[in-house]
């Protein structure tokens, strides 16, 4: 079982410090979240249900391989993901670019969490039609393997359709980062199943964990794939080593929490939890 930290409740302003002190005490990742621009409207719905928007549009937006990169070179452990990142909405050159020299400059760390995105005045600001952004997604995921594994390539495709290339360098990870699909929807979880090395779910406890992970098997399963080389990663809580336990029997692969409630709080928190869950620091390439 791997423990991440997500920096989606914590302020920038101590980001740094939480990566440093995470790499130090056995944490297995630290996960940004990502987003090209925030409109004034916000749109859509992060959570199904949700009846407000989770943020607000002056929310701090960084670059998130830029970011991670200047983290890779203060930490030697900790694995970099982004949670999740709009893949879809950019040409796939720019975006293999961005985790190839993550991974690069990480020495084989980066991961890349995509998702589809929920907030539909964002691709509206980017002159793209909301309703293509699935499609969109599962065409670029193609597009930046190939960039990332192939000497030339070329691609006919609906959305990214170029002539011969050359993408150098290439990811210092075979194959490159691996590529984990976040969303709570039945086409995220079909999408995982189908093209994703891993599944990225939002908060659940093991239980709801467990019903997910049953579901992702078996649309794997559907699509000729072993479940048990897919990834599962979702947001919950723990306290001690039994909750790791029950996260394990879930079927759960690795645990993103935030164990403060308030940013000032989050480096004694995780001091904490690492202590009373026994962490220690892993070797690279763990």
């Amino acid at each position: 079982m791997h423990l991440g930290i997500t920096f989606g409740q914590l302020n920038p302003a101590f980001w740094e410090r939480v990566a440093i002190e995470a790499d130090g005490l056995g944490y297995e990742s630290v996960w940004l979240p990502e987003h090209l621009v925030f409109p004034l409207e916000i749109s859509g719905q992060l959570i199904p249900g949700e009846e407000h928007p989770p943020v607000p549009p002056t929310v701090p937006v960084f670059d998130a391989c830029s970011y991670l990169s200047y983290l890779a070179a203060k930490t030697e452990h900790l694995k970099l993901g982004t949670f999740v990142y709009l893949l879809g909405i950019r040409h796939p050159f720019i975006s293999a670019r961005g985790f190839a020299t993550l991974d690069v400059l990480s020495k084989g760390r980066a991961l890349c969490g995509v998702g589809a995105g929920w907030l539909t005045t964002e691709w509206r600001a980017a002159g793209l039609d909301p309703a293509t952004r699935g499609a969109r997604l599962d065409e670029a995921i193609e597009v930046v393997r190939r960039l990332w594994t192939e000497p030339e390539i070329s691609h006919d495709g609906e959305f990214f359709p170029f002539e011969p290339v050359a993408f150098e360098p290439k990811p210092v990870r075979p194959g490159g980062p691996p590529i984990l699909v976040g969303g709570e929807s039945k086409r995220a979880l079909r999408r995982a199943a189908e093209l994703g090395d891993g599944w990225l779910g939002m908060a659940h406890t093991p239980e709801s964990a467990a019903e997910r992970v049953a579901e992702l098997h078996r649309l794997a399963e559907g699509a000729g794939r072993d479940p048990g080389a897919i990834e599962v990663t979702v947001m919950g809580t723990v306290d001690e080593p039994a909750d790791l336990e029950r996260w394990e029997a879930a079927g759960v692969d690795r645990l993103i929490v935030t164990p403060w409630r308030r940013s000032k709080e989050a480096v004694d928190a995780i001091r904490a939890l690492a202590d009373r869950l026994g962490l220690e620091v892993s070797p690279p390439g763990d």
